[in-house]
């Protein structure tokens, strides 16, 4: 049907009973961490002090029901639980009080903070054996857990421990241990290497480490409820009342934190005259001028974001923008941060990227900056799409040396690569060529045309392993054919078969760059997917989904 209560860990009064403490002690001591869920008997705010302000039986009798499930006294101290015509009538407050969120019943009745925690302790509970009545100091270590329990709990299990008593379990099993070493909010980088190494040390296969308010979704209620400020206002009972200061109490922080580490840094400033370079390029649709400042080392110190077709607004939020991360970059915030932060961002305008050579598609502008500055002062080729080692014909370059042609023995290389032998033959005599004054003749039966090199003009033309003069006919296709008519015959033949061949490797380079065009079009990231070998890998996250079979690299 619903609701919520509290229940004890059902170890603690074995483990008080063992340590020899007697029935009556450890009755006490749970309900002391529990509560006693009522308010007869309770400090300071009890039936007799209430009765004092105006509280009938009806009306204690309405909160006694509310207090056996309250996780906090004020929670039932309120217009849904007595009812409006009582708050007004008996205990004098005004609707607008009674309407308020932050409105404070019991501050207003005149009952103070240490009588509220003393009833609240009473009633509801501590939450922790700390401070618990009858437990000696040196059983607190018996009962520690892995996080401070309870507003007022201090203790926790140390990291060393954690790890220790996996590094015991850890030599009679197989695998690793899918446990979480919990780290208090205040750990730092060099705590969480010792924790590493403690690990290695010990054999531990795996350490998981998690540090308190680490992750958005999980430290709102515990970093909040540590301030004695903040738990006065977050105990209200309308929950909608509380979201706002959660946030402002969070935002606080975060500020507080960040300032902390940027004063530690002076802002090292650019000098008045600064090297950079300024790309242009147009993402689905939109032209975007990116514009760089570098220090005199060739390290990035400022952006500068232009861009066209938008609104004054959007282009005003670009460029506080670039201010924004140019002072981060000033005052020492690593490229790498807000790289990280920033790529495969998803809003428009995105799509495909012209006029830039190694980024071809960007998910938002924000994911094709970032992309932009990995790959020019990082070296960050992993987030390009077209890498550096993309020489071959197949590569898309900027074009700059379309319309060359090799000539001689390179252009015949390159052309063997992508084109079959069989367009090159002909049936008898295929080449007839013209150095200086000497007419060679090439035969795919036996090639052996040597040219001796004589300026007199003196040929040696072999057919079949024999020695041919040049006075001597030769015969193509059957017919006869004089040496003397070879230049012709080799002109008219070359061109036939330049033009086959220009051809062919036409057909060959549209084919290829077509099917890279798709690929990319299609996502392809152009890395073999682990579990069916095909070459169909798109980026899903900050992680690979194979299109094929559709298995993943591991986090989704």
């Amino acid at each position: 049907g619903g609701g919520y209560f509290k229940i004890i860990n059902r170890t603690v009064p074995d483990a008080l009973k063992t340590l020899g403490y007697a029935p009556a002690e450890i009755e006490e001591m749970v309900r002391y961490v529990i509560g006693h869920a009522t308010l007869r008997g309770a400090p300071a705010i009890n039936h007799q002090s209430l009765k004092a302000k105006g509280f009938t039986e009806a009306a204690l009798e309405a909160l006694e029901k509310a207090v056996a499930t309250a996780f906090d006294i004020r929670f039932v101290f309120n217009k849904w639980t007595l009812g409006e015509a009582f708050c007004r009538d008996q205990l004098g407050f005004t609707d607008q009080e009674l309407n308020e969120p932050t409105f404070d019943m019991l501050a207003s009745l005149g009952f103070t903070k240490a009588e509220y925690e003393a009833a609240n302790t009473f009633a509801c509970g501590a939450m922790t054996l700390e401070g618990a009545p009858y437990l000696k100091d040196e059983h607190l270590p018996v009962f520690d857990c892995a996080n401070p329990c309870g507003k007022i709990g201090k203790r926790f299990l140390s990291v060393e421990s954690h790890i220790r008593i996996m590094a015991a379990a850890q030599s009679f099993i197989s695998g690793a241990i899918s446990k979480t070493i919990n780290m208090p909010n205040r750990s730092s980088v060099q705590a969480c290497k010792d924790a590493y190494m403690l690990s290695w040390r010990l054999g531990v296969k795996a350490n998981a480490l998690y540090r308190d308010g680490s992750k958005l979704s999980q430290p709102l209620a515990s970093s909040v409820l540590g301030d004695e400020d903040a738990v006065e206002d977050l105990v209200e009972a309308n929950p909608a009342a509380r979201a706002p200061i959660i946030a402002e109490r969070i935002v606080e922080r975060v500020i507080e934190r960040v300032v902390e580490k940027v004063v530690e840094n002076e802002r090292e400033r650019l000098p008045e005259r600064r090297k950079g370079y300024t790309q242009k390029a147009i993402v689905g649709g939109h032209k975007v001028y990116l514009r760089t400042g570098e220090y005199e080392t060739g390290k990035l110190g400022e952006i500068f974001i232009d861009m066209h077709k938008e609104g004054a607004a959007f282009r005003s939020l670009m460029n506080n923008f670039a201010i924004a991360i140019s002072i981060g970059l000033q005052y020492g915030v690593p490229l790498e941060e807000y790289v990280e932060a920033f790529t495969f961002t998803r809003f428009e305008p995105n799509g495909i990227v012209e006029g830039n050579d190694a980024i071809k598609m960007a998910t938002s502008i924000l994911d094709y900056i970032f992309r932009e500055l990995a790959v020019s002062y990082l070296g960050r080729n992993d987030l390009a799409h077209v890498k550096p080692d993309d020489l071959d014909f197949d590569a898309m370059g900027g074009g700059a040396a379309e319309g060359t042609v090799k000539d001689g023995r390179a252009q015949r290389l390159d052309v063997k690569k992508i084109a079959s032998t069989g367009y090159l033959r002909s049936s008898n005599l295929v080449l007839f060529k013209n150095v200086g004054n000497t007419a060679l003749a090439h035969d795919h039966d036996h090639e052996h045309a040597h040219d001796h090199g004589h300026d007199h003009g003196h040929v040696e033309i072999e057919r079949n392993g024999a020695p041919v003069s040049a006075g001597v006919s030769i015969e193509r296709n059957g017919a006869p054919v004089s040496a003397g008519v070879a230049i012709a015959v080799e002109a008219a033949v070359t061109a036939a078969e330049s033009a086959i061949v220009g051809a062919a490797v036409a057909n060959a380079i549209d084919d290829r760059l077509a099917r890279i065009r798709e690929a990319r079009m299609k996502g392809y990231e152009g890395d073999a997917c682990g579990e069916c070998g095909n070459f169909t890998l798109v980026r899903n996250g900050t992680c690979m989904k194979c299109t094929t079979c559709g298995s993943t690299s591991g986090c989704s």
